[in-house]
């Protein structure tokens, strides 16, 4: 088959997602695609999970010395043979006919990258379930994962992106950033003429392999960055981007308004608030346990988000920090 698709997938350590990943890529419909597996400086050998699937899979394994995925992508793609680049996280898992439907799109959607859905495999555990159904739910920031609807313009993610090579090529690919680094390059695109389209028949299981704990610095880390694109990308800026951070301090007004005042209007908000999540995600995943879950994972989400944006906010406007002085550890030295 005509070889039109290069998949890159940066990676760095975890060879048990890369198996799964590379398992689902071996029995895609359309066999007409490369893969390029970047390892991204990792403390485990990847080349006996790479052995296992150079029969299956046209693929190729590069290795370079540790320095965020954006790089790592850029690595993958200056190596790519073919027209269209496909980006996928390490952690998720496709369908059969991905491939496939991509280049069916391609066709009919007029577009210059495209992105696709993010949800939840039947197999996952609750935990993942929960979290899947936050990053994706109408009742937090994470719609525009799941639904076209959600957003009028849609801004790919990098764990199911695709971009035409001759584009990522003309705004020099992933910039420094090591975190938002994808809407960093979906702006990039617009800002130059390019468009973005959703498809979606190539949605994704996004296995996210995290506990609470750590999904809630992940999150962190997303609001932190949103204030940093905003500064480098005025244009796109809205004002749903800080409602997190209202949430947060609409929280703390609600125990204050309860204390001072004896009084419980605003915390009755948040009540039906948790309400409506609970019952939202009792309708989607039809598990009352999940249901249960997805309300800590929310707030989760809603808190550690907007705490960051907040955090960064301040840095940046108030106290007129650089980016790169505030949060050193977003960007490749």
């Amino acid at each position: 088959m005509l070889q039109t698709i290069s998949i890159i997938i940066a990676i760095y350590n975890r060879k048990d997602e890369l198996f799964e990943l590379l398992n689902s890529l071996s029995h895609q419909t359309d066999t007409g695609f490369e893969v390029i597996v970047v390892d991204d400086g990792s403390q485990v050998d990847l080349n006996p999970t790479i052995s296992l699937f150079e029969e299956s899979l046209h693929i190729q394994l590069f290795r370079k010395q540790n320095g965020g995925p954006g790089l790592a992508r850029n690595y993958g793609a200056k190596r790519a043979k073919n027209e269209w680049l496909v980006f996928l996280d390490s952690d998720v898992i496709v369908e059969k006919n991905y491939v496939e439907n991509i280049k069916k799109d391609v066709e009919e959607i007029p577009c210059d990258a495209f992105g696709g859905a993010d949800k939840a495999h039947k197999g996952f555990n609750l935990m993942q379930k929960a979290i899947s159904y936050s990053m994706t739910s109408i009742f937090t920031t994470g719609g525009i994962r799941g639904n076209k609807k959600a957003v009028i313009r849609f801004q790919p993610r990098s764990f199911n992106m695709g971009v035409r090579k001759s584009a990522f090529e003309e705004v020099n690919g992933f910039s420094e950033m090591r975190i938002g680094e994808d809407p960093d390059l979906s702006m990039k695109l617009w800002e130059n003429g390019f468009n973005t389209a959703f498809f979606d028949n190539i949605g994704v299981y996004h296995k996210r392999r995290v506990d609470f704990g750590q999904f809630s610095k992940q999150v962190y880390q997303f609001g932190c960055a949103r204030p940093i694109l905003n500064q480098r990308h005025p244009r796109y800026v809205k004002v749903s981007f800080a409602f997190p951070s209202l949430f947060l301090i609409g929280y703390v007004l609600g125990f204050i308004e309860y204390f001072a005042l004896q009084r419980g209007f605003i915390l009755a908000m948040y009540g039906i608030y948790t309400f409506l999540v609970f019952f939202h995600a009792l309708y989607k995943t039809r598990n009352i346990s999940i249901a249960a879950m997805a309300i800590i994972s929310t707030y989760i989400q809603m808190f550690s988000y907007g705490y960051g944006f907040l955090k960064s906010w301040v840095l940046l406007n108030i106290f007129r920090k650089k980016p790169q002085d505030a949060f050193p550890h977003h960007f490749n030295s």
